[in-house]
């Protein structure tokens, strides 16, 4: 245990987190010359286009160090708010981190999240200031930066580049000087943190995890404690960059652990591992099961692979246990599966690998958060669709789930970012500046009104400089109404949503607007409204097309052209009680993007 080291690397999207552990890897020659490559640790096509990590990864290092071989485990950790979580429960399995930031842009808002997420968990924190060998470095003032912050000596930060190798050597000696090696007793009770699951076809559910105390042994009989379940331990091992079995790990050490699992669902992460004949008396803290944030639902373009769609979302889920489904049917839509999603990152990932990995082409309606419904009975019920909530003579009141928002600008942008928080019903908290130019804001806002289209706005209007992290503060009362849109009359489930009473109209208005754009016009008349409940609160017409009956008439008496106009007249009557209107599939995306 002396000479084991466990880190982690938090930095913020884009910081050089994944160019700087291929550094790592090649200086302690874990990845030989021909296994190299740009991201090694992102292995998701996705990953590497995007440059983002979505799903961490762990890897076992040797080096050699004033002649003592040392074992270092770098336990990679997502970087974006989404997955805080899965952040949390690896930075809870090191003893230090690395804090990269990027010496052109300084610190941003997820950097200083998953930091105070390490210093609650007692971490070691080496500073690390990233792309020092590009012209736009400001090596000076990102220093100040990382010194107000946290409060250490501007000659501990070490300055590196992951592009040239820069500073990587003084890195693994800060590792091995700085950071405290793993305590914990062989020779208790067994207990380990799970901290990732990866799914393999062949050999089922993956588990990683950390040791805290005690030894395991292959063949072992160990039990889950969260979900109670049971399993011989089939093979354990270390991670390189493919799995290396062994017989035995003890307390300090991380591995994996193969058991047979077929479904994600058993293996969640922050589970504590045990002995089932010699179980620990206390459990690892801070589990909880993850819950969805933001639902949609998801539909096939083609009725006919409703099955085929369920298929590759079991599939998906394999890999991805926070990804949760159920099915559901709209009138618009047909058969389809209300799924529940980490956050707007997470559910642009599923539909992307939906068409990727399974050919899917999928139409998603309008993303919306949880709400609380209480009824006049005193009844609480969890509404993921607009469709579920009660109707005003049941309803007593909706509650509705806020966010803590810490927000990272150039001073010059502060008014506009403050504006574009308050028009989303935002409350300010706070504001402090972190230099004469960057300053931090704190805000306490409704989920609901990021869901849409707050972060590209919030991008456009400070230049690409703001940064946004936030995390779940509770839920509120609110005074919300359902606003369904009707084509000739007849709701469309699959564009209805949940709106603040104070916005409704606008968006409502704004609706009708868009879809008079993208609804093609048709033999007759179509009539498209925004309706809260009875109410109509705005409508728009697309005019019909009209077939010019009079062009075969050349000439002779008036009254044979009004012959045949009132003929067609009386036709179209006939069609528009029959009209079925055509909605094409952009209309559903539109709500999206209705201030594009």
């Amino acid at each position: 245990m002396q000479h084991t080291r466990n880190f982690c690397i938090i930095a913020h999207i884009d910081h050089g987190k994944s160019t700087l552990a291929d550094r790592l890897l090649e200086m302690t020659k874990t990845v030989s010359a021909r296994d190299a490559r740009d991201q090694v640790l992102d292995s998701m096509d996705l990953e590497r286009e995007r440059g983002i990590t979505i799903k961490s990864h762990a890897i076992q290092m040797d080096y050699l160090y004033n002649g003592v071989m040392y074992k270092l485990n770098l336990i990679d950790t997502p970087g974006h708010v989404d997955f805080s979580y899965e952040v949390s429960r690896s930075i809870a399995s090191c003893e230090g981190a690395l804090l990269i930031i990027d010496a052109t842009q300084g610190i941003q808002a997820q950097t200083i999240s998953n930091l105070y997420l390490a210093l609650e968990h007692d971490l070691e924190i080496i500073p690390v200031l990233n792309k020092m060998d590009l012209d736009a470095a400001k090596p000076d003032e990102v220093k100040d930066q990382i010194v107000d912050l946290l409060g250490c000596d501007p000659g501990e930060i070490i300055e590196a580049s992951g592009k040239t190798g820069m500073g990587v050597e003084k890195i693994l000696a800060s590792i091995i000087e700085k950071i405290p090696a793993p305590t914990g007793d062989p020779d208790a009770p067994l207990q380990a943190l799970i901290f990732d699951s990866v799914f393999n076809p062949f050999r089922g559910i993956i588990a990683y995890f950390r040791i805290m105390n005690g030894k395991m042994r292959t063949n072992d009989r160990v039990k889950f404690v969260a979900t109670g379940r049971e399993y011989d331990a089939d093979e354990i091992g270390v991670l390189r960059l493919t799995q290396h079995p062994r017989e035995e790990l003890s307390a300090g050490d991380v591995g994996y652990i193969i058991s047979g699992i077929k479904t994600s669902r058993e293996v969640k992460v922050g589970d504590t591992v045990t002995h089932v004949d010699r179980p620990c008396s206390s459990v690892i803290e801070g589990f909880e099961n993850v819950k969805p944030m933001v639902f949609a639902g998801i539909y096939p373009i083609d009725p006919d692979d409703y099955e085929e769609l369920r298929t590759s979302i079991e599939k998906l889920q394999l890999n991805d246990a926070s990804l949760t489904f159920e099915p559901e049917s709209s009138v618009a839509l047909g058969f389809g599966f209300r799924c529940g999603f980490l956050g707007l990152l997470h559910l642009e990932i599923v539909q992307e690998r939906l068409d990727r990995e399974f050919d899917m082409g999928v139409i998603s309606t309008v993303p919306n958060v949880s709400y609380r419904a209480y009824t006049k009975k005193n009844e609480v019920i969890e509404v993921h669709n607009p469709f579920d909530l009660p109707g005003p003579n049941e309803l007593d009141h909706i509650e509705e789930p806020y966010i803590k928002a810490q927000i990272i600008s150039k001073s010059e942008y502060v008014g506009s970012v403050m504006n574009l928080c308050i028009a989303k019903r935002g409350i300010l908290k706070g504001q402090h500046y972190l230099t004469s130019d960057r300053a931090e804001l704190t805000f306490e806002m409704p989920l609901g009104e990021i869901v849409f289209d707050f972060y590209d706005k919030l991008k456009s209007i400070s230049r690409g400089y703001a940064s946004f992290d936030y995390y779940q503060s509770g839920y509120k009362p609110s005074n919300l109404v359902r606003l369904d849109i009707l084509l000739n009359g007849e709701s469309v489930d699959a564009l209805s949503s949940l709106s603040h009473k104070d916005n409704a109209y606008d968006f409502g208005k704004k609706m009708c607007t868009k879809l008079k754009e993208l609804i093609p016009r048709q033999q007759f008349d179509i009539a498209i409204q925004a309706a809260i409940g009875a109410k109509i609160i705005a409508r728009e017409t697309v005019k019909a097309l009209r077939k010019d009956v009079t062009a075969k008439c050349y000439g002779g008496d008036i009254t044979r052209k009004r012959k045949l106009l009132e003929k067609q007249k009386k036709g179209k009557k006939r069609m528009r009680q029959v009209g079925n209107v055509e909605v094409p599939q952009q209309a559903f995306l539109a709500v999206l993007k209705l201030d594009s």
